[in-house]
């Protein structure tokens, strides 16, 4: 069952999502961001209130980088829309399971992001988890 609503057309902008902004990482890393983004739908606190929808959460300003490059723009293929499926369908990984940011630094983590705590790194990319107190919704079960 799905944990955000998303029609095929939603499945195919977040598959095409996962692919620009995760594809060197692996189809882990892509299941990744794909949970950062649901985490992000169904959050609505910090700067994610208001997101409700797949492209609510993918084109919100400043939120991807891949969605000002033209690497976002190559279409989506099965194996990202499977991905995609899997992730709106409630499947989490650790470090991403909550986390809300995540971005590839040139070197080590920092401690925090956007004043969120660092929960753990996955090859290249660190991820980062509101606390309970800033965003509780992020942590409720489907």
């Amino acid at each position: 069952m799905a944990v955000v609503k998303a029609s095929n057309t939603d499945i195919d902008l977040l598959a095409r999502l996962l692919r620009a902004e995760a594809e060197g990482e692996g189809q882990q890393g892509m299941l990744m961001v794909g949970n950062v983004g649901v985490n992000r739908m169904r959050a609505n606190c910090s700067d994610f209130k208001g997101l409700r929808t797949v492209p609510d959460m993918v084109y919100q300003p400043h939120a991807f980088e891949a969605t000002t490059k033209g690497y976002f723009y190559q279409r989506a293929r099965e194996t990202e829309r499977r991905l995609a499926r899997r992730v709106v369908n409630g499947e989490r990984l650790w470090p991403s399971k909550f986390s809300l940011w995540y971005f590839r630094p040139p070197g080590d983590c920092p401690p925090t992001w956007y004043n969120q705590p660092h929960v753990g790194r996955f090859k290249l990319h660190c991820f980062y988890e509101p606390t309970a107190e800033t965003c509780q919704n992020v942590y409720n079960t489907f």
